[in-house]
């Protein structure tokens, strides 16, 4: 395809898209294939581009491209697609970044693992955030450095070459056969990265499992910049949002709203924050306790965003290791806690602990007072020296308005840092930013997180900072005008499907200020076996949800996201949220959730409905 037809086609595809792709965080699971993630999308987008369809509806019925656009979206996946064709490459080979620093740290990840020898070349300068001994020391990336004037001094190499240049337009690059892989860095906008040659093919998964895990794709607002850059043939026109004054507002809330004493720190996303909590207590743990082992303890069957991210974290770094941590159902959070750390005293290990509360996908609270007595328990070694306290690590994105770090707070005693992501509640779903804060016992650890969050440039973008001082202040009245619906909804379940299992909060956690708006559900089950009734229940569950979404279309969706300004979302944990997580450990029920603006009644009677067709 000629580059002056791809770029009149994309030009008018810009004018004519859906308002939904520069919106949305969040995108239906039920026209969404996993497997083919972006590449069903592209190749019906090329359909359309072949036969110059740029019709507002044929570009609304494409497929979805991701389910979360932290992982990727239409906009970003064009972008991809039409530097490709610039340069002439498959468009898998071509993988957007919000991070200026992540798409390097995912080269430098798979040869640390691969023991392959990498080397980093560059003109001008790099990034001032980019710590090469920090890298070194810390992540245990192994790499050389090498300042070049122009392109054709890359000479071969044995091993992988990465050569980064920052750029001020979209331009087709020289694929110089020396280089594997170019990273194009964007200032205001992120960075692009091209896979070059088919040898280095098989790094393209690993890369994008990075983006999913440890960053964001570039964001569709910065990807529309850089496309009608691209298409216009003209400098990036950034937006001038006001980020000092956005910046002070959202820090200003978070502080209010959590009551926490350390300054928050904002990500592009939550798992962002996660990935600099975890490296910035781990390196917190290689200053202070040298050569001791890093004991990651969490839940199994968690969010698999969270559960993924920490066993490649330990996969790269010698003395860290997962600890399995048993929370729900038969398990007791708190009694699981204190026989666990009661082991990694004996070992006189650094005991970091993450946990959700309350816990997703079943929605329980552990017994806040005894969690905080085996957080603050005494334990020795086996010498008999006083073991490490533990740093518990809160990610309370369900109930983000429960005060816990305060003075005078439930863990204001003990070493705790809360983080939420920010495509939920904080945002209304109009961004994936993420914060974290801390109490007074962990200053120190939340300057080293701020460190590694700056260092993996994965601060929340001019946008994300606007968006969330608009939304912000009144996070806590939509936590508690979407609690109101889902009490009434859980309790009219209960009065019309008796034997279904609901999990939600009690009325005396309600009270305490646990006020969610998810519950799940585990619906009533036919069979001889334990094999057929669980194959029966997993069909009903689909059953339920494609009813709601299609009697509803205008406000259920089949989504898994939560927090959202209106409507109701339905997903089933075991092929969503916890897609990494171990088989045994899924949850094959129905997770829901409700805004404060929703049509309650209609939402009833479509699941009386469903009741009457059991």
């Amino acid at each position: 395809m000629e580059d002056t037809k791809m770029l009149n086609y994309v030009k008018d595809v810009l004018e004519n898209m859906p308002t939904d792709w520069l919106n949305l965080t969040t995108h239906r699971l039920d026209i969404y294939d996993e497997n083919l993630a972006k590449t069903e999308f592209l190749e019906q987008f090329e359909t359309l581009c072949n036969t110059n369809n740029s019709d507002v509806t044929a570009l609304h019925e494409l497929q979805t491209a991701y389910d979360y656009i932290r992982l990727g979206h239409p906009l970003s996946c064009i972008l991809e697609w039409a530097i490709a064709h610039l340069n002439n490459i498959k468009p898998e080979n071509v993988i957007s970044f919000s991070s200026k620093t992540i798409p390097i740290l995912a080269i430098l990840r798979k040869n640390l693992l691969d023991h392959k020898n990498t080397q980093i070349v560059y003109t001008g300068e790099l990034p001032t955030f980019f710590d090469a001994e920090l890298l070194r020391n810390i992540y245990g990336y192994q790499f050389k450095l090498k300042h070049i004037k122009k392109v054709a001094d890359i000479s071969e190499f044995n091993g992988s070459t990465i050569f980064v240049s920052q750029e001020t337009t979209i331009n087709a690059n020289d694929l110089n056969s020396n280089i594997d892989f170019f990273i194009n860095i964007y200032e205001h906008l992120g960075s692009v990265l091209l896979v070059n040659g088919e040898q280095n093919e098989r790094y393209i998964s690993e890369i994008q499992h990075v983006r999913r895990r440890e960053t964001i794709a570039m964001t569709p607002a910065n990807s529309l910049t850089a496309l009608q850059s691209l298409v216009n043939k003209s400098p990036f026109n950034i937006p001038t949002n006001d980020l000092e004054t956005n910046k002070k507002i959202v820090l200003d809330t978070i502080t209010s709203i959590t009551g926490a004493d350390t300054k928050p720190l904002v990500g592009s996303s939550g798992l962002s924050i996660q990935y600099a909590i975890m490296m910035g207590l781990i390196d917190d743990a290689q200053e202070n306790h040298p050569g001791k082992a890093i004991k990651f303890i969490v839940p199994p069957n968690c969010y698999g965003g969270t559960n993924d991210q920490a066993r490649r974290v330990a996969a790269c770094i010698e003395n860290v290791e997962v600890v399995d941590l048993p929370v729900d159902g038969d398990n007791d959070m708190v009694q699981s806690i204190d026989t666990i750390l009661a082991k990694i005293a004996i070992e006189d290990a650094v005991p970091y602990i993450i946990a959700e509360i309350p816990t997703n996908p079943r929605v329980e609270v552990p017994n806040l007072i005894q969690l905080k007595e085996v957080l603050g328990k005494e334990r020795t070694t086996k010498t008999g020296k006083i073991a490490m306290d533990p740093v518990f690590i809160l990610d309370q994105t369900f109930c983000p308005n429960v005060h816990f770090l305060g003075e005078g707070e439930l863990l204001s005693t003990v070493s705790a840092i809360s983080y939420a992501s920010g495509s939920k509640f904080p945002s209304g779903g109009q961004c994936t930013a993420g914060y974290c804060v801390g109490n007074k016992k962990t200053g120190s650890m939340m300057n080293k997180i701020a460190n590694h969050l700056t260092l993996c440039d994965n601060e929340a973008t001019e946008l994300q900072y606007k968006i969330l001082a608009k939304q912000l202040p009144s996070m806590n009245q939509r936590i508690k005008d979407a609690y109101i619906n889902t009490r009434d909804f859980v309790n009219f379940i209960k009065d019309n499907l008796p034997t279904a299992k609901i999990n939600f909060v009690s009325e005396e956690l309600a009270a305490e200020g646990f006020t969610p708006s998810v519950f799940s559900l585990d619906l009533p089950t036919k069979g001889t076996t334990d094999e057929e009734r669980e194959v029966y229940k997993r069909a009903l569950n689909l059953t339920l949800i494609n009813l709601m979404i299609t009697e509803i279309p205008n406000e259920s969706k089949f989504c898994v996201s939560y927090g959202q300004l209106k409507g109701c979302y339905w997903t089933i944990p075991a092929t969503s949220t916890q897609g990494t997580t171990k088989e045994g450990d899924k949850d094959y029920i129905v997770r829901a959730s409700l805004s404060p603006s929703i049509n309650l009644e209609l939402h009833k009677k479509v699941f009386l409905d469903f009741v009457a067709n059991i």
